[in-house]
């Protein structure tokens, strides 16, 4: 017993130190392992002829062996590197050229693999020099035979596809969009930039003889000024040539191929009228502002999926993309910003999107207008099977018929109130398709039956709508200037001969004129007269002077005042009926003529709408009249007829608040000169003033009108 227990604990002692050893043993080897572990560094990428693209890796150390394979659904080229760790800080490098997608990388289980996505099945191959591992990826298949067709012409590939048409177009923000529309799907066609021209080659495609003519579309205002479309070879070459800096994008859709040449952020493009070109479709679009950051991608025929999924990562949004969501799109877009990109994609595969917060779903349009219409049709459902409840809301300061009406045009009304029921009516207004009001116009008082959203909504508004409204002072004054000149001058000059016998009864002292002259021009109102007489015992000489001047001023103030509530009329008038007598002769044999008193009324009047702005100003719709009794007019059947002098003016004035406008006014003034003179004798120097009659007059009137209106504001507590 004790030798076996002395052997055991040998054994042990022996088993742990062998334990010991090999723990130290594979930590040697892990930390040899760790120590010479390579490390991947960064990752770059080259575009190659003939479609191909370049991918290289970079390491710390020098490359060892690799395993690479490949993956046809999706199509993805996976390359391992074992003892690697992965040192790049950006998880994905978006490639978008050729059949290349993006290239990324991850680490697990002390080895690194990189994954390239690819748009289509595409061969590879691989090398490496020192640290580096160059991975050329070709450009696929379909991009091959194509290319492969361009750069040699005895190995194009048969094609039936022809241009159907090309359209030119302004779009948004002055761009220029060139749409070359083919005969049928499948159009390969590739876009470069060559100084100030863009050249665009269909590989697959060819042109007919009547599209074949130079479009000049300098008129469109954008940085394109003509489009040379040629054949080439048997394949289509179309020539953009464009003014100024610019910047290029493409994308295709179905059977149309798409370029938009739009100015260079901080360039101008001279402005002018755009006019349809030869074969040019000019279509109006409203202008579109993008924020997005910049991307560049340049896809030929990859999933529509795959672009959606680049923009995501782009954006940083969560986009959902719907199972309908199919089809291929190429594009070719430098320098775009991201939510620019996404709508072009959308629109060129009939696409929408419905944004939720940082969520972004994207469907056909017609499945989110389904979605959307069926979304609605579940609310109206649910609102027809939701319990109606009844409310009884008064009306403070408004009308409760007029509300009534507001709410629903369908309202009827009564001496003592009405109702509106509900039916299946398109258009409720604010109430649901089962709701109805009612009101009562002696307690002024809303009955309402709805649902219990409706009949909250209504409360809402009406809290809005119930309030007093401000009040208006309007004063208007009427001011009419008259000012009267006159003056006149006039003579009586006569020279009698006293001799003569007195006829019988003549009285003692009295003589008779045997001859003489006698010139009478005197005024017709004299104000004063100058006489002068030379006696002698047979002759009488006398001169008579006469003269007026008269003047006047008068001034006539009339002064309305009202007050009126926001946007009601109000009247004030002030003035007087005048009578006057109508004769209606007889209408039969020994029948009398009927006198008839008739009355013309005399008013000075203010009639005034005002509207309150929101910007505390008040909108006059006023009118003005002031009304006189000019003179009497004798009526020759009897009585007279007055004759009424009108002033009136009716305008439509915005005016601020307590300021005083001239919102009419009339200016008259009438000067007349007259002369009555002895022919010959009047013309007299001097003397000729003694058979002459002068009369001067001048009339001036003024009419103003000056309204001013001030706010009186009321209180809004209910």
């Amino acid at each position: 017993m004790t030798a076996n227990k002395t052997i055991g604990e040998g054994m042990g002692t022996k088993r742990a130190w062998l334990l010991a050893m090999g723990a130290l043993a594979v930590g040697l080897t892990t930390s040899l392992s760790a120590m010479a572990a390579n490390v991947l560094q960064d990752v770059r990428y080259a575009s190659a002829p003939g479609g191909k693209v370049d991918i290289t890796l970079q390491f710390a150390e020098p490359v060892g062996d690799v395993q690479a394979f490949t993956t046809d659904t999706p199509p993805r080229i996976a390359v391992d590197l074992p003892d690697t760790t992965n040192g790049m800080t950006q998880r994905r490098v978006v490639i978008g050229s050729g059949a290349t997608s993006a290239v990324s990388a991850v680490e697990a289980d002390g080895r690194t693999r990189v994954v390239v996505d690819l748009f289509r099945p595409a061969a590879y191959t691989t090398r490496s020099a020192g640290n580096l591992l160059v991975l050329t990826v070709d450009a696929g298949a379909q991009q091959s035979n194509a290319l492969a067709g361009v750069n040699d012409p005895t190995k194009r590939v048969a094609s039936d596809i022809e241009v159907a048409n090309i359209d030119f177009r302004r779009g948004d923000n002055g761009a220029g969009r060139v749409v070359l529309r083919f005969n049928g799907d499948g159009a390969t066609a590739d876009m470069r930039n060559e100084g100030n021209r863009v050249v665009v080659d269909v590989a697959n495609a060819s042109i007919p003889e009547n599209l074949r003519r130079r479009l000049d579309v300098t008129d469109f205002a954008t940085p394109v000024q003509s489009l040379e479309p040629n054949a080439n070879a048997g394949s289509t070459r179309l020539v953009i040539n464009t003014n100024g800096a610019y910047e290029s994008m493409a994308y295709q859709t179905g059977n149309e191929y798409v370029i938009e040449i739009a100015p260079k952020r901080g360039s101008v493009i001279a402005a002018a009228t755009p006019a349809r070109a030869a074969g040019a479709v000019a279509g109006p679009s409203a202008p579109q502002r993008y924020a997005g950051r910049p991307v560049t991608f340049n896809f030929q025929d990859v999933p529509v999926r795959t672009v959606l999924q680049l923009i995501a990562e782009e954006s940083g949004l969560n986009i959902v993309a719907s199972d309908t969501v199919s089809g291929n799109v190429t594009l070719r877009l430098i320098n775009v910003p991201w939510d620019q990109a996404m709508d072009i994609v959308l629109r060129a595969k009939q696409l929408d999107q419905r944004r939720d917060g940082n969520v972004v779903w994207v469907a056909p349009q017609k499945e989110i207008a389904d979605f959307e219409k069926a979304k609605a049709d579940a609310r109206i459902a649910n609102e027809e099977r939701e319990e109606l409840v009844t409310e009884y809301i008064p009306v403070n300061y408004g009308n409760a018929e007029e509300i009534a009406r507001l709410l629903t045009e369908d309202s009827k009304s009564s001496s003592s109130g009405g109702t509106s029921s509900g039916g299946n009516q398109a258009n409720r207004g604010f109430l649901s398709a089962r709701g109805s009001v009612s009101f009562d116009n002696r307690t002024n008082t809303l009955l309402l039956i709805d649902t219990a959203k409706k009949i909250e909504e209504i409360r809402t508004l009406l809290a809005t709508l119930d309030r007093p409204v401000d009040q208006v002072l309007i004063e208007a004054r009427i001011v009419v200037a008259s000012e009267v000149f006159a003056r006149e001058l006039g003579v009586i000059f006569g020279v009698q001969d006293r001799v003569g016998t007195l006829p019988a009864g003549a009285a003692a002292g009295e003589t008779t004129t045997d001859s003489g002259f006698l010139v009478g021009l005197p005024v017709s109102t004299p104000a004063g007269l100058l006489n002068l007489s030379i006696l002698r015992s047979d002759i009488s000489l006398d001169l008579e002077l006469s003269a007026l001047e008269e003047e006047g001023r008068g001034e006539v103030v009339s002064n309305p005042r009202v007050i009126t509530a926001n946007q009601r009329e109000a009247v004030i008038r002030q003035g007087d009926e005048v009578g006057y007598l109508t004769i209606q002769p007889a209408t039969t044999p020994g029948a009398v003529a009927t006198a008839t008193v008739e009355f013309k009324e005399v008013l000075l009047e203010l009639k005034v709408t005002p509207t309150i702005t929101q910007d505390g100003r008040v909108y006059l719709n006023l009118m003005v009249k002031k009304d006189q009794v000019d003179e009497l007019i004798v009526n020759p059947a009897g009585g007279f007829v007055p004759q009424i002098s009108k002033r009136e003016v009716s305008t439509a004035v915005l005016i601020d608040n307590g300021q005083t406008v001239v919102v009419g006014g009339v200016y008259e003034f009438s000067s007349r000169e007259d002369l009555r003179k002895v022919p010959f004798l009047g013309d007299l120097p001097v003397l000729g003033n003694l058979f002459k009659n002068k009369s001067k007059s001048s009339d001036k009137a003024e009419l103003l009108i000056f309204v001013t209106p001030r706010i009186l504001p009321v209180s809004r507590g209910r």
